[in-house]
């Protein structure tokens, strides 16, 4: 063989193997240049937050914000900002949820991170109801859950044993 059909040919596969790289390397991001990779998602949230255990995480459609579940039932928040994530945790009774005509979605606005205010849609419905409760439970003040997790007393009436 000739060499100029031998640096052709590795011309052509060198050519092949850059087109194959760079559309990999951009699968992860939308057409803006966010990312989508929950991966590296968690990796922020856990730099950011480095003593809160993540349950869930949920993507909206276009992939640029991330809600978080936390494991003591908390919830967290990412805004993607190109090459990085925006990161807080939602205080409780810091959060008001407006639904949408489209059950996917919903308006949040964020009483401490106003610059994070908007209307969020996610790819099912379920998934949007999903957050919508995550949202809402952390919406509860904490003194309003001491007063639901304190039992009350029954009357000296009523046992338990005999109410049939």
């Amino acid at each position: 063989m000739s060499p100029v059909v031998v640096w052709s040919i590795i011309f052509v596969l060198l050519m092949a193997l850059a087109y194959y790289v760079t559309r990999m390397s951009g699968k992860d991001r939308d057409k803006d240049g966010n990312l989508h990779d929950t991966g590296m998602a968690i990796l922020e949230f856990g730099r950011a937050f480095p003593n809160e255990a993540i349950r869930s995480l949920h993507v909206t459609a276009k992939g640029d914000a991330i809600f978080v579940r936390l494991h003591d039932n908390k919830a967290g928040f990412m805004r993607s900002h190109r090459n990085h994530y925006a990161c807080f945790l939602i205080e409780p009774g810091r959060v008001r949820v407006t639904p949408l005509p489209n059950a996917r979605g919903f308006t949040v606005e964020f009483l401490d991170a106003s610059t994070q205010n908007g209307t969020y849609l996610f790819s099912t419905e379920r998934e949007a109801a999903e957050v919508a409760l995550w949202l809402l439970d952390n919406y509860v003040s904490v003194a309003d859950r001491d007063l639901e997790e304190k039992p009350g007393t029954p009357s000296g009436d009523v046992s338990p044993d005999r109410a049939k």
